[in-house]
């Protein structure tokens, strides 16, 4: 017996996201509830430079209450395809555009409680084209030789789930990248 959705209540709209209560009856027949965070879905991207570096942000997350280190990404916009939320966002956040954006792979961010479920993308040909950054986003640009930036999700140095998730799922990719004489399997992703 699957679990059955009895009913669901709406507890808060915000700007990027809302926050819904759903009890559902167990395959046990007991009644519980869950609080889920609805969100429209976002992408990742992976931008790599000309000289081989991946361009990382650096932005302030006051729920964590420092500036993390992260790859760009935003939210889609409604019913908004990820390829051009994808081709905007890079733009916005690190003022390239990508002449190449190939989706790699996708994952829920936290789906214990969160429906957002990001798509990542591949970003490469990058030419100088900024867009204004959002109003709420202060960010800085720091691009990062690919082997020292794998070296950094290693050492837990990158401790965004989103930024990890992506370099995993582009490991092979990267790793096709990194000089062959200087990888040792301790440096591949």
């Amino acid at each position: 017996m699957p679990f059955e959705l009895l009913r669901s209540e709406t507890l808060l709209k915000g700007r990027a996201f809302s926050i819904r209560r759903d009890w559902l009856k167990t395959p046990d027949g007991r009644e519980t509830k869950f609080d889920i965070i609805e969100h429209g879905g976002s992408v990742v991207l992976i931008p790599i430079d000309s000289q081989g570096n991946l361009v990382f942000v650096h932005q302030y997350r006051h729920a964590a209450g420092k500036d993390l280190l992260e790859l760009p990404a935003g939210t889609l916009d409604d019913k908004e395809p990820p390829e051009v939320c994808a081709a905007r966002e890079i733009r916005e956040e690190t003022g390239f555009a990508a002449g190449r954006l190939e989706k790699i792979g996708e994952f829920y961010l936290a789906p214990g409680y969160s429906s957002e479920f990001m798509i990542v993308f591949l970003a490469t040909n990058l030419t100088p084209n900024p867009l204004e950054a959002d109003e709420d986003e202060f960010l800085r640009v720091e691009p990062i030789p690919l082997a020292e930036a794998l070296q950094r999700a290693e050492r837990g140095e990158i401790p965004d789930a989103k930024t990890l998730a992506a370099l995993f799922l582009a490991r092979s990719r990267l790793n096709d990248l990194l000089p062959k004489a200087s990888t040792s399997s301790s440096e591949q992703v």
